[in-house]
């Protein structure tokens, strides 16, 4: 199951049944859960913490050094769970202070040239589209779906089940259950389709729409939008997950 043209430091921890392709490169203070798959020209990088039954593919580099000023060569990692799929020519980078982590969760689907940046965190059952770059410190909540080529800014947050179609650039917050579209990058409703398709109530995907229009076309602050959506709105896991996330922002929401 291992090629005896990869590398693989001898100090590096292997789980049962993984396979190593040839020309794939394990580097030294790695950790490889059982059935993973190194596909030919992968570089598994110093501190690399990954899951099982992960697919690695050609020419991925996991834990390569942040690119950010203020590494300074400390001990950090990339943290990664199972059933992960990470394709052709992604880069993950590892933390930038040392003890921290860059950490994506189970069930993520990567698609090729994507980049994660250092103290990033995605959740899981996300799938990130071709060529999409994320930076550093952002968080990727769950079920989320990226196009194409989006581009995401430092510190940014995609709430839960959010959809950003192919192309979009955003420097602001992303909340839950919606769809983000257009250059500039603004709130093209509600995600109802796949929240439906999901097997979201009905009655919850309507309570969400009425939230969202009272953010979007109250011609009030966001503040008190969500003073009013806590009184006219039906309580729910979802809209109080909702109102959490936007009243936590600190770049503020798109428009």
């Amino acid at each position: 199951m291992i090629s005896s043209l990869a590398y693989i430091d001898p100090s590096a921890k292997l789980g049962k049944n993984v396979k190593v392709h040839p020309f794939a490169y394990i580097d030294k203070n790695v950790e490889i859960g059982d059935d993973c798959e190194i596909m030919p020209y992968a570089s598994i990088m110093s501190g690399t913490r990954l899951g099982k039954r992960n697919r690695v593919f050609n020419g991925a580099v996991i834990a390569a050094e942040p690119q950010d000023f203020n590494y300074k060569g400390g001990d950090t990692l990339v943290v990664i769970g199972d059933d992960n799929v990470i394709r052709e020519n992604v880069v993950i980078n590892r933390a930038t202070f040392a003890g921290g982590k860059t950490q994506i969760g189970h069930h993520n689907f990567l698609h090729e040239g994507v980049h994660i940046s250092h103290d990033t965190q995605i959740n899981n059952y996300c799938v990130i589209g071709y060529g999409s770059k994320i930076s550093g410190s952002c968080v990727i909540e769950d079920h989320v779906i990226f196009g194409g080529n989006v581009l995401v800014s430092q510190g940014c947050r995609v709430g839960k089940w959010a959809m950003v179609q192919t192309g979009c650039r955003f420097r602001k917050d992303v909340p839950p259950y919606v769809i983000a579209a257009m250059e500039p990058i603004t709130y093209h409703g509600v995600n109802s389709v796949l929240l439906s398709r999901e097997g979201f109530d009905e009655k919850v995907i309507k309570h969400i729409s009425h939230a969202y229009r009272i953010i979007y076309q109250g011609n009030t602050s966001l503040y008190d939008s969500l003073l009013m959506i806590r009184d006219q709105v039906p309580m729910s896991e979802e809209i109080e997950h909702m109102i959490e996330f936007i009243g936590q922002t600190k770049l503020g929401i798109i428009k």
